[in-house]
């Protein structure tokens, strides 16, 4: 009997894009299930890749902007623009994305979020009056003192010097908002991660390694982010420090949520409302979704875990295909697959999309 299958995959990080992934399992499904009707609906929770997902999603056009990246070298990014809803879909590891930075090059202090301010303004002057934005993947963490900045905002220290550069900022004592000008009657901000900005769940202790801080470097970036948070509080207050998401992209969240007013929101949730998740999961009679890997965190609020929780609770199977399985145990999936189970690790690293094709092939034929 064919069956109604909707494909709903989150990147293979650092192999594949969630497009590409929703291509490869499609191909592959087809060639074990050939009469089966297949949906494929590539998915983001606010990270690399969020920009091409939701403007496919809302039929949004893309856009140039000049602008600079976290080291601060010209760069030219794609944004989008939808103008029947006059909304600017902005994806920020295209702007100050890790992985738009040689490796080992820079220090995380030498790195900030200026160039985001330049595509908002982008945006704005296009005629944008609602922007999402994602801001997983980024090389900072600077709390988005670096976009302030680059909204008109001023720090000083405590005898009046600027402040411009985040590593200064423990000695913060004054801060002046811009001229008051036109602005997004609404900014939405995607967070991938529910981190808070300080303490040992924070930004920097739980993701400042994997952007180059070391374990001496933590203190001093927490005095920074403190000092800063203080004075916000003190100053303008406003008491985000705590909110869940803050801490998200080295701090952006905060600084959005700041100096942009902006509202944090879990990006799986943004995704969902927009593509109709609730509708569609239950018209489906298979789900089938992945990432690079499935593990235990997969069940703590990622994309792909949150799928499978649905299928759960509309009684419709989900299969599980990863790169690798890093869990014992399948969770919500029906049945969960390996491209390791295929092959090694570094073959599937290498051809990501002929092995993931071959796992789904392998998927189909099993599923009865």
């Amino acid at each position: 009997m064919a069956l109604k299958v909707l494909i709903v995959p989150d990147k293979f990080k650092g192999t594949l894009t969630a497009q590409q992934a929703a291509q490869a399992i499609a191909d592959g499904w087809r060639e074990g299930r050939p009469d089966d009707d297949i949906d494929t609906l590539p998915m983001s929770d606010g990270g690399d890749g969020f920009g091409e997902v939701m403007s496919s999603l809302l039929g949004a056009e893309p856009q140039k902007a000049k602008s600079i990246d976290a080291a601060h070298r010209p760069c030219e990014i794609n944004w989008w623009w939808d103008s029947s809803s006059k909304t600017a879909i902005i994806e920020s590891a295209r702007v100050i994305g890790l992985a738009l930075l040689p490796a080992g090059k820079y220090h995380p202090f030498e790195l900030d979020t200026e160039g985001l301010a330049a595509v908002l303004q982008a945006a704005l002057n296009h005629g944008a009056r609602r922007c999402l934005i994602g801001i997983g993947g980024s090389a900072t963490n600077d709390a988005g003192f670096g976009l302030a900045r680059g909204l008109g905002w001023q720090f000083f220290g405590l005898h009046d010097e600027k402040i411009t550069r985040w590593s200064e900022l423990r000695d913060l004592a004054l801060i002046k908002p811009p001229k008051e000008g036109k602005w997004f009657d609404e900014v939405c901000v995607a967070v991938d991660v529910q981190n808070r900005l300080l303490g040992p769940e924070g930004c920097t202790r739980v993701y400042g390694p994997q952007k180059g801080l070391r374990p001496q470097d933590f203190e001093f970036a927490e005095t920074c982010l403190a000092q800063l948070a203080e004075v916000v509080e003190k100053q303008l207050h406003l008491a985000h420090a705590s909110e869940p998401g803050a801490g998200a992209a080295g701090g952006l969240g905060y600084g959005l949520r700041c100096f942009a007013r902006g509202t944090l929101q879990p990006g799986f949730e943004l995704f969902a409302r927009q593509a109709k998740l609730e509708e569609r999961i239950p018209a489906a009679d298979l789900i089938i979704t992945g990432e690079g890997a499935i593990d235990d965190s997969t069940a703590m609020g990622k994309g792909v875990g949150q799928i499978a929780e649905i299928a759960t609770q509309r009684n419709v199977p989900c299969l599980g295909l990863a790169g690798v399985l890093a869990s014992k145990s399948p969770g919500r999936f029906a049945r969960a697959y390996a491209m390791t189970d295929l092959t090694s690790s570094s073959d599937a690293m290498a051809h990501p999309a002929h092995w993931l094709m071959a796992l789904a092939s392998n998927a189909a034929r099993e599923w009865r």
